[in-house]
């Protein structure tokens, strides 16, 4: 189980690796639990600021699913596919979306069905040239299950994101960047670079600061104006409480680069 998603630690930064190559980096249910539990290690890591997610090979970030495994689970009822695939999934899914250290996703080949639901769910996507995306589940009669009927729609809009749910078709890097689902897209080769150099630039910062704006536009995205803002109010309390700020203020009265602690 510990092979299906690979962990490396460069630095401040964790490199997380889809490692299913053979099967497209599909995700089983053992990728699914080891990805998990690797966000909670590095969520408990203070050593780590950021988290760069990617796929082993150059075919594929993830094809989605594992349909030969959740096939035998959908056959053996409909409580038990529920549970063991759709909540698993979106568990997954919900913990990127919400984690309080910044993720990075880098769509080195294929992103379909829950691969283009965990680039839609992090927080930073680079993207290949050669990816390709697609929200193909429609093709197998169910629909998306770990979260891509809900946040397709808020990245690209509602009728956009339905022309891609109703057909299955494939869409290139370049329309997910202007649909927002993906940050930017860069050479093939300069993948990965970019990637940390993008986790390098906000570890520059407080990881509170960064933690607070992640937890204040996860929680204030789906509710109204007035309630968002009152999430920023009190996101801003816990931060304004803490070292990190008085440093950040200090810095820029005194024209210099902050040291940040973490407290």
């Amino acid at each position: 189980m510990s092979d299906v998603v690979t962990y490396e630690k460069r630095g401040a930064i964790a490199l997380l690796t889809l490692n299913r190559p053979e099967k497209l980096n599909a995700l089983n249910y053992a990728a699914n639990d080891r990805l998990l539990a690797l966000l909670d290690m590095i969520e408990d890591d203070p050593a780590i600021g950021a988290i760069v997610l990617t796929g082993a090979g150059d075919r594929a970030f993830s094809a989605g699913g594992d349909i030969h495994e959740f096939t035998a689970t959908i056959k053996a009822g409909v409580n038990q596919a529920v549970e063991a695939f759709c909540k698993r999934g979106q568990t997954m899914t919900a913990r990127l979306e919400a984690f309080p250290k910044p993720i990075i996703a880098a769509v080195n080949g294929i992103a379909f069905g829950g691969g283009c639901e965990i680039t839609e769910a992090v927080h930073l996507a680079v993207a290949s040239e050669k990816a390709v995306f697609a929200k193909p589940e429609i093709n197998i009669g169910i629909p998306p299950t770990f979260g891509g009927t809900q946040r397709l729609p808020r990245l690209a809009g509602r009728k956009r994101a339905l022309e891609l749910l109703l057909t299955g078709d494939r869409f290139s890097p370049q329309r997910a960047y202007e649909m927002g689902l993906i940050n930017k897209v860069v050479p093939h080769d300069r993948l990965l670079p970019e990637a940390f150099d993008f986790a390098e630039r906000i570890l520059q910062h407080s990881p509170l600061a960064v933690a607070r704006i992640i937890t204040a536009v996860t929680r204030g995205i789906n509710t109204t104006i007035e309630e968002g803002l009152l999430i920023e109010r009190e996101q801003f309390a816990l931060m304004a409480v803490t070292q990190d700020a008085v440093e950040g203020l200090d810095a820029w009265i005194e024209r210099r680069k902050p040291t940040y602690q973490g407290r």
